[in-house]
């Protein structure tokens, strides 16, 4: 039975590829530390007729992990090959062919770090997510692991975490849901993969992150206090790396580079014009030599620890802040100055205390797509709709229940779509007639996720993993990263390294992370439970690569959930106004002994190098 096949559907070979099926069980979720026990490849060509499969075990050298979970014992994988003895076999199945795999990035990277260790080229251009497909078209279930799209497509699963099963149902779900995105019209999320066929791509090792807060700059002749925030350039007669050791084990902070944040500069020759010594001398850095500074180490005072999740102070954001726009139309906030953290807009209650119930407004369940309009009439729709009780859409997906058409909107591409799913089409006057909720079979879906507005906030009632997923109609004009800062009391990152972003892509602890699901949607998923203790703001924003605004690219959806394949808890649709380029889309944060989510939505005119350095961030 061909892959893709509705007889009806235009445009099919959009939706024909020559596919490589994917499964692979490993002993842990790290790809640069754990290995892969098992793997399973199924080959389809663009007619959807299957043309090979191939299933292994492997023998990975080392402890194999939760055998609770693949059941594969160190003596079953005893006499299995290594992954370098069946690595030509696999990138022959692989090769010319777009990679499929349900959570795709997660057998992407363990495949990239096991031909890096078998020092081969994984020959993989693009790849495609059925998590982040199901995600576009949107059925009716309560979350999207493989065992919930199984039961919803009707595909038999017999032996779950066995890969070569995994696969063939991963077949069975891949037919049904390219099947529904091309009756659909929604385009695959395909994903050009990145060089990671070398391990120097794979992330660096963790540091022991500093467990004292920043107390600023030392008063002249005064002694270094712990937590101090040091910067070393130059040559010293001192290995770096002793030199480096002997601060830490001090107490003080090491960076990568030089901040308004830097207590000290470490350097033999200040007139040297490197970029360390020339921030330094702008913010007005103390700037001490080799030897000064092993001085200053025999006698560094203690610091006072970070505050522990237990202890913590209120957050930022109960300080005064920036409010929120009026739930019509959102007007453009003022650009903050490069070196000033981004303030969060006005809170809203938390959750389950004064917020009113979802269900019991006007709209209930219903999920509308507004299509035509300028970006301002139209987010004002968009307002309406979650002030009724409803969701915003932003794609034309199965869970679309209403569109309203603004002036223009009859040419939007999606409109003949529309007409042949039968949805109902609505003017814009239709926002302030009262009307019952869609049908019962609608509710049907499981847990229906709380729509917040521009401010809203809630409490996670758990800290465990998080993720925090960014989604936007797709265009071909620009590119759109997400980046997050892990950001300390102080509303500044305690390392560089914790801006993570497309070319670093995970934390030093691996307590953030970045995926990228699709050209359209990008997620960080971060282990409340992993992260340093100084940490406290997790602040996640978008930027435009290119001239483009995000008043041209129109509304971003980000959703909250407890897990990769996990039911939203909460979703908010974000407009920026006309000229932002930077756009902050939400933070996790710590009040008191607890955390919460915040949907921020604060657009900016600067780029994304001004919102780093805001951080604390040094771009060279």
């Amino acid at each position: 039975m061909p892959i893709a096949s509705p007889p009806d559907a235009p445009h099919l070979s959009d939706y024909a590829h020559d596919w490589a099926l994917v499964d692979v069980e490993t002993s842990g979720l790290v790809a640069r530390r754990d290995r892969v026990l098992s793997i399973a490849v199924l080959t389809f060509g663009p007619d959807g007729v299957q043309t090979g499969e191939y299933a292994t075990l492997l023998n990975p050298g080392c402890d194999p992990g939760p055998v609770h979970v693949h059941g594969l014992t160190a003596e079953r994988l005893s006499g299995a090959p290594t992954f370098e003895q069946v690595a030509g076999r696999i990138g022959a199945l692989l090769q010319d062919r777009v990679m499929v795999a349900h959570n795709a990035q997660f057998d992407y990277d363990f495949l990239a770090h096991e031909f890096a260790r078998a020092r081969l080229y994984l020959p993989v251009a693009q790849r495609l997510c059925t998590l982040a497909l199901n995600r576009r078209v949107e059925p009716p279930v309560a979350g999207f692991s493989l065992a919930a799209l199984a039961e919803y497509y009707g595909v038999p699963q017999t032996s779950a975490h066995d890969a070569l099963d995994d696969t063939r149902v991963l077949a069975g779900i891949f037919r049904s849901s390219l099947a529904e995105a091309a009756r659909l019209g929604v385009p695959l999320p395909l994903v050009a993969c990145p060089p990671r066929q070398n391990a120097q791509f794979a992330p660096k090792q963790p540091r022991t992150p500093c467990a004292y807060r920043n107390p600023g700059r030392p008063a002249p002749g005064e002694p270094l206090v712990q937590g101090m925030k040091i910067a070393v350039t130059g040559e010293t007669a001192t290995s770096r790396a002793e030199l480096v050791a002997r601060a830490v084990d001090a107490g003080l902070n090491i960076m990568s580079s030089v901040s308004r944040h830097t207590g000290v500069l470490v350097t033999n020759d200040s007139a040297s014009g490197s970029a360390k010594a020339r921030r330094a001398v702008a913010e007005g850095v103390t700037i001490v030599d080799e030897r000064t500074f092993l001085k200053l180490l025999t006698d560094v005072r203690p610091g006072t620890p970070h505050e522990g999740p237990t202890r913590g102070k209120p957050p930022v954001a109960e300080r005064p802040a920036v409010p929120a726009a009026p739930s019509t139309v959102i007007a453009p906030p003022a650009p903050a100055p490069a070196e000033v953290p981004v303030p969060a807009p006005a809170e809203v209650p938390a959750r389950g205390r004064a917020a009113a119930s979802y269900t019991a407004r006007p709209f209930g369940r219903r999920r509308v797509l507004v299509l035509g309009g300028t970006h301002e009439e139209a987010s004002a729709v968009r307002a309406r709709v979650v002030e009724l009780g409803g969701a915003a859409a932003i794609n034309l997906s199965a869970g679309v229940t209403d569109v309203v058409l603004l002036p223009g909107g009859e040419f939007d591409r999606r409109m003949a779509r529309v007409t042949a799913l039968g949805l109902p089409v609505h003017p814009q006057d239709w926002l302030g007639t009262p009307v019952a909720e869609p049908t019962e079979a609608l509710a049907e879906n499981g847990a229906v996720a709380e729509v917040l507005s521009r401010g809203g906030v809630i409490d996670l009632p758990t800290a465990g993993q998080w993720h925090v997923a960014a989604s936007w109609a797709q265009r071909a004009d620009c590119e759109i990263d997400v980046v997050a800062f892990v950001l300390d009391e102080d509303e500044q990152v305690s390392c560089d390294e914790d801006f993570v972003f497309y070319g670093a892509p995970e934390s030093p602890d691996g307590s953030v992370r970045l995926r990228c699901d699709g050209p359209t949607e990008q997620s960080v998923a971060v282990d409340l439970a992993a992260l340093p203790p100084a940490a406290h703001r997790i602040a996640v924003a978008a930027a435009i690569d290119g001239a483009e605004t995000f008043g041209s690219v129109g509304a971003v959806q980000v959703v909250l959930a407890p897990g990769v394949d996990a039911p939203a808890v909460a979703q908010a649709t974000l407009d920026a106004a006309t000229s932002e380029r930077t756009l902050l889309l939400a933070e996790i944060y710590r009040r008191g002994p607890r955390w919460r989510f915040r949907a921020v939505g604060q657009g900016y005119d600067h780029d994304l190098e001004a919102l780093v350095r805001g951080y604390g961030v040094e771009v060279e």
